[in-house]
């Protein structure tokens, strides 16, 4: 299963299609493929599990799940493509992960500073967000979404 580390050097290979825009869409992925075809990637980033393909009010989320895989400029011959995305310069093949639509702003859905691979992470808003439930012991506090991210979403309030 892709953790964090591992999403980050997806985000880095696939960073060279950074301002490009999609020509093509293919895959047997369920969601409305057609939304994605002639816009332009602003960014990508990652949070936790997520990888995040960032377009203007739009962001596509790929969640690797447990055996989910991509490939850069190539495609791999035994397996399903859940999503291509084409550009004039190369494309991206998604492999068996789940894909999802964010509508508007992506920073309203994510808390940058609980993933620690992110480098808006930050100590001290982890530090006061522990102080909130001192009675509870670190090993159940690690596993708290909200201050130490694995990927599951989060919706700020």
């Amino acid at each position: 299963m892709p953790e964090g580390p591992s999403i980050i050097l997806v985000k880095e290979s696939v960073a060279q299609f950074t301002g490009k825009i999609i020509i093509a869409v293919s895959g047997n992925s369920k969601i409305d493929q057609h939304i994605l075809l002639n816009k332009k990637i602003i960014a990508f980033k990652s949070w936790g599990k997520h990888l995040l393909i960032c377009l203007n009010g739009l962001t596509l989320r790929v969640h690797f799940l447990l055996f989910g895989s991509y490939t850069v400029n190539e495609q791999k011959p035994d397996r399903a493509i859940r999503l291509n995305l084409t550009f004039k310069t190369g494309e991206i093949n998604f492999y068996a992960c789940s894909l999802k639509y964010l509508e508007g702003d992506i920073n309203q859905y994510y808390d940058w500073s609980a993933d620690v691979m992110n480098d808006q992470w930050n100590k001290k808003s982890v530090k006061a967000k522990l102080k909130k439930i001192p009675e509870n012991l670190i090993c159940d506090a690690l596993l708290e979404q909200d201050i130490f991210c694995r990927g599951r979403q989060h919706h700020k309030e």
